[in-house]
C-alpha cells in the first residue's frame, strides 16, 4: 500500500482504539444529597419587664426669683456693701447699701414733736368735754357749749391720728435708707457708685435668689403623654404627681448631676415649635460638695415618666416594616409577627403586646427574608 495512504489509516485506527479505552474506563460520579445553606443570625430573648418611660429635654438654667434693687427714698449714697458687685453673694437681711439719713432723722424728730403736741391738745380737749358734760347735766352749760367741746375733741383726736401716721411714715422712710437683701442670692448687675444721688424708684441693680433654680424644658405632645400627667394639667403640678428630673452638665471631662422635680407646665403650646414648656425646679444646697448650678448654663434633663408593666425592650434592629419582628420558632425557622409598639427610642423599641416572654427574636439585618426560612441562631 502506498505510504501516503497507510499513515493516515494507522493514525485513525490508533485514535479510535484510545477513544474506546477511555469510554470503557470512565470514572464513576457519586451523587451527593443537596443541603441548602442556612444563614447564621443573631437572636435575643424577649423578656417582659417593668419600665419607667423617661423623657429627655434640654434648657437653660434660670433663677427662680429675680428682682430689681430700687430705693424707696431719695438721697446720697454714703456706703455700699462689698457684696454689691456683679456676681457678689449675700445673705437674707444683709445691708447692701445706705443712703444719707440726716434729713429723714430730722423729719422723724419733727413728727415725734407733732405727736407730743397733739397728745397734749387731745388730753385737754377730752378733759374740757368731760367738764362740759357734767355742767350740762346740772343745767350749768348750754347745749351749744357742749357741741363745741365735742367738735374740738374730735378735731384734736383726728390731729393726733394724723401726727401718729406721719410719725410712722417718718420711721419707715428712715429705715428705708438701708437697702436690705430680701433673700439669699447673688448680684446679677449693679449701677450705683459711692456718693451718687439716687432717687425713689430708680433701679440700681438686679439680684436673684440661689435657694432654687428653674429650667424651662420644651416637651412635645408625645413626650407629655409619657409623663403620666392628666391631659388638663396646667400651672402647678400637684406634689404627688411631680416627675423627678435629673439634670447633667459637662465641665471639661467631668459630668455633674443635680436632682429636682418638674413643678409646673406652662399654659399653651408654642405656635412655632409646637412644643409646650415644663419648668423643672432644683434646690441648691451649698453645704454639699457639688457646686452651685450656674444661672445661664445649658444643661441636659432626663425626666422620669409613668411606670409601665409587661413591656419588652428590643434593639431597634429587630424592627421590620409594618410593625413586624422576626420570631425564631422551635424548628429554627423565621416567622413574621405583628407587634404593638409602645415607644420607639433612639436605639431600642418598647413592645407592649404581640410577643411572649422567652421567645427568640432575630436582630440581624437580613436583606431577603422568607417566612419559614431556616436559620442558624446565635445568641446575642
Amino acid at each position: 500500500m502506498h505510504r501516503k495512504v497507510l499513515y493516515p489509516v494507522l493514525a485513525l485506527t490508533v485514535g479510535a482504539l484510545v477513544a474506546l479505552l477511555i469510554a470503557i474506563n470512565k470514572p464513576k460520579v457519586e451523587q451527593a444529597a443537596y443541603e441548602p445553606t442556612m444563614p447564621t443570625v443573631r437572636v435575643t430573648t424577649a423578656r417582659a419587664t417593668t419600665e419607667y418611660l423617661s423623657v429627655t429635654s434640654q434648657g437653660t438654667v434660670q433663677p427662680r426669683m429675680q428682682t430689681e434693687l430700687i430705693p424707696e427714698v431719695s438721697g446720697r449714697v454714703i456706703w455700699i456693701s462689698p457684696s454689691l458687685v456683679n456676681g457678689g453673694a449675700f445673705r437674707e437681711d444683709d445691708t447692701l447699701l445706705r443712703i444719707d439719713d440726716a434729713d429723714y432723722s430730722t423729719q422723724l424728730e419733727r413728727s415725734e414733736s407733732a405727736v407730743e403736741r397733739s397728745e397734749v391738745e387731745h388730753t385737754l380737749s377730752k378733759g374740757e368735754l368731760a367738764r362740759l358734760v357734767s355742767l350740762n347735766q346740772r343745767q350749768l352749760a348750754s347745749q351749744q357749749q357742749l357741741d363745741s367741746a365735742r367738735r374740738a375733741a374730735r378735731v384734736d383726736e383726728a390731729n393726733l391720728r394724723e401726727a401718729l401716721a406721719d410719725q410712722e411714715q417718718a420711721r419707715r422712710d428712715l429705715s428705708r435708707t438701708e437697702l436690705k437683701a430680701p433673700f439669699d442670692g447673688l448680684v446679677r448687675n449693679e449701677q450705683v457708685d459711692l456718693g451718687q444721688f439716687v432717687t425713689r424708684g430708680q433701679s440700681i441693680g438686679t439680684i436673684y435668689a440661689t435657694d432654687y433654680v428653674e429650667i424651662r424644658l420644651p416637651l412635645s405632645a408625645d413626650q407629655l403623654s409619657y409623663l403620666g400627667l392628666p391631659i388638663a394639667t396646667r400651672g402647678l403640678i400637684p406634689d404627688a404627681l411631680r416627675p423627678p428630673v435629673s439634670v447633667s452638665a459637662d465641665f471639661g471631662d467631668i459630668r455633674l448631676f443635680w436632682e429636682g422635680q418638674l413643678v409646673r407646665l406652662e399654659a399653651e403650646f408654642d405656635e412655632q415649635s409646637r412644643m409646650i414648656y415644663g419648668v423643672a425646679r432644683l434646690r441648691l444646697d451649698d453645704t454639699k460638695d457639688s457646686p452651685l448650678l450656674p444661672v445661664g448654663l445649658f444643661v441636659q434633663a432626663d425626666i422620669r415618666g409613668r411606670n409601665v408593666q409587661d413591656v419588652i425592650r428590643l434593639p431597634r434592629s429587630a424592627m421590620r416594616d409594618n410593625n413586624q419582628v422576626l420570631v425564631v420558632d422551635s424548628h429554627n425557622r423565621l416567622r413574621f409577627r405583628h407587634v404593638s409598639l409602645l415607644r420607639l427610642e433612639r436605639d431600642d423599641i418598647l413592645v407592649s403586646s404581640g410577643l411572649q416572654d422567652g421567645e427568640l427574636i432575630c436582630i440581624s439585618p437580613l436583606q431577603t427574608v422568607v417566612d419559614g426560612m431556616r436559620i442558624r441562631p446565635v445568641m446575642h
